[in-house]
């Protein structure tokens, strides 16, 4: 089987011819004399893929999703724990700050009573030294008073004695002038 090659002398080119008797008679698939070598070959390697992909490829895809869904079911229990311990701290919040402004009340009620009581107890207190005051000065102006009365009789008797001196030109004796001023006042 000879090649024929031709030159081409104005290019750079070589074509070479191949008779197709040389090469076979088409596509090497497609060839009827292969077809049960090839039907072999190909229950061999499907076998063989087969195999590999049960006993290795599967079980390894099958552990790693297995892992992966024990992983995710682990961390979807531990987000239920960790929601369930935020409800739990948040009600625990919630009743500590309720407890909190209840003891706020009582606390304010309580000072109020005792500010109320305090205030109470300076009002009585002062009522008391008012009235005591009051007391004393009362008794003090009703001294005064008498002393002041004592004293009248005695302003009025020198009054009259020296308005009738001197209206009569003499002075009047002290019983005549007692009587007389008794007398008025009453």
């Amino acid at each position: 089987m000879a090649s024929q090659s031709n030159s081409n002398t104005e290019g750079t080119h070589e074509v070479i011819d191949v008779p197709a008797t040389e090469h076979g008679a088409g596509f090497p698939p497609f060839d009827s004399a292969t077809f049960a070598s090839q039907i072999l070959w190909l229950a061999i390697t499907f076998g063989l893929f087969y195999w590999i992909m049960k006993n290795v490829a599967v079980p390894r895809i099958a552990g790693i999703l297995e892992d992966r869904e024990d992983r995710i079911a682990g961390d979807m229990a531990e987000a239920n724990r960790l929601k369930q311990e935020t409800d739990a701290a948040i009600a625990a919040y919630e009743q500590a700050l309720a407890e909190a402004r209840n003891k706020a009340h009582g606390i304010a009620s309580e000072t109020r009573a005792k500010l109320k009581a305090d205030n109470e107890a300076r009002r009585v207190s002062a009522e008391a030294e008012i009235a005591a005051k009051v007391s004393a000065a009362e008794t003090q102006i009703a001294e005064h008073k008498s002393g002041a009365m004592e004293k009248i009789e005695e302003i009025a008797t020198e009054t009259t004695s020296a308005l009738i001196e001197r209206l009569l030109g003499k002075a009047p004796t002290k019983t005549d002038l007692t009587k007389a001023l008794k007398t008025a006042l009453n």
